[in-house]
C-alpha cells in the first residue's frame, strides 16, 4: 500500500512492542485502535489481528463506516463471518478477504480455462499447500482444530470453491503425525464432492522445501491445467484437442511478474472510488468460508 499511489497509509494500530519498532522503522505513524476508527480521513482499514479477533475487529471497522480488507481466515466460526457480511451489506461497504492468491495470474488463467470449457468437463481438482513449521510456532497454529488446513488450506480452497460452487459434501481428515508434544493437526486432507467432480486438498506442516511442491490442478475430459510452483507462478496446460488459445499437447504458459496483494490493493482502491466492483462477492466469500470450516472440522 505504501508503494501504491492510490493509497496513503495514515497509521497502523499495533500493541506488540517488537512490531511497533518494525512499523516505526518503515516510517509509518502508530495510532490507537480508536484513533483509526474515528479518523474521518480514513476510508478503508485492513485488519490483520489474531484470527480469533478478526470478526470482532472487522465489525468495528464496518460500524465505523469504513471499507474493510479482512485477512484470512475472516473468522473462526460461521456465525462470526455471517455477522461481518451482514453488516457490510447493510451499510453498503466493501469487504475484501485477504487470500493471498486471489490475483495469482496462473490460478486466474487456469480457472478461466475451466470456466470457458477449454478443459472439457471438469471431474477433479487437486491442491497441495504445506510448510515445515518451526517447532516454536506449532502451539500457535494448534489453537484451532483444523490445524494446517485452517491456517493454509484456505488459499487453495478459495479458488476451488469459487470455480466449482458450494460442494455437496466435505470430508476432513485431520491427523497429527509429527513427533511433537502438542496438538497441532499437521497432516491434513479434505475431500470435496460436487455432482460430477471431486476436489482434494492436502496440507502438512512437515514438508521440507514445501514451496516447490505447492500446486493447484484442474483436470477435465479434454485435459489439465496445472499451476506449479505457485510463486513465481507457472502454468502448464495439456490438452487432448486444441481449445481457445491453447494447442494440443503440453505447453508452458508464460506469466508476468507477480507480488502478493499488490493487485488486491489496486482493485480495492478502484472499488472505493466506484470505478469497479470487487472480484469476489459477499455470497462467494460466505460459501468459501463455510467450505474452509467444514474442511477444518470446525462446522
Amino acid at each position: 500500500m505504501q508503494a501504491n499511489p492510490a493509497w496513503k497509509v495514515v497509521a497502523i494500530a499495533e500493541s506488540d512492542g517488537k512490531l511497533q519498532e518494525t512499523i516505526h522503522s518503515k516510517g509509518i505513524p502508530l495510532a490507537t485502535r480508536e484513533e483509526l476508527l474515528n479518523n474521518p480521513e480514513i476510508k478503508a482499514i485492513a485488519v490483520e489481528s489474531p484470527v480469533r479477533d478478526h470478526a470482532r475487529d472487522g465489525l468495528a471497522v464496518l460500524q465505523a463506516g469504513k471499507h474493510l480488507h479482512l485477512e484470512k481466515a475472516p473468522a473462526d466460526s460461521m456465525a462470526g463471518f455471517e455477522n461481518v457480511v451482514s453488516l457490510a451489506r447493510k451499510k453498503g461497504l466493501l469487504l475484501q478477504v485477504g487470500y493471498m492468491w486471489r490475483y495469482n495470474p496462473a490460478i486466474l488463467q487456469a480457472t478461466e480455462a475451466a470456466r470457458k470449457g477449454l478443459l472439457g468437463s471438469v471431474y477433479l481438482l487437486r491442491a497441495t499447500i504445506g510448510n515445515q513449521l518451526a517447532a516454536k510456532r506449532r502451539p500457535e497454529w494448534a489453537e484451532f482444530a483444523g490445524g494446517n488446513m485452517f491456517e493454509l488450506g484456505g488459499h487453495v480452497i478459495d479458488p476451488m470453491i469459487r470455480l466449482m460452487g458450494k460442494p455437496r459434501s466435505v470430508q476432513p481428515f485431520l491427523r497429527k503425525d509429527g513427533d511433537f508434544s502438542d496438538t497441532l493437526k499437521d497432516n491434513t486432507l479434505a475431500v470435496f464432492q460436487w455432482d460430477k467432480a471431486m476436489g482434494i486438498v492436502h496440507g502438512s506442516n512437515l514438508q521440507p522445501n514445501s514451496s516447490r511442491y505447492r500446486a493447484f490442478e484442474i483436470h477435465g475430459t479434454n485435459g489439465s491445467a496445472v499451476v506449479q510452483p505457485m510463486e513465481p507462478p507457472a502454468l502448464t496446460v495439456d490438452l487432448e484437442k486444441p481449445a481457445g488459445p491453447y494447442n494440443k499437447g503440453i505447453q508452458k504458459v508464460s506469466m508476468g511478474s507477480y507480488e502478493r496483494y499488490v493487485d488486491d490493493m489496486t482493485e480495492l482502491a478502484a472499488a472505493v472510488r466506484g470505478d469497479t466492483k470487487l472480484r469476489v462477492t459477499y455470497d462467494e466469500d460466505l460459501v468459501v468460508h463455510e467450505a474452509l470450516l467444514r474442511a477444518s472440522g470446525m462446522f
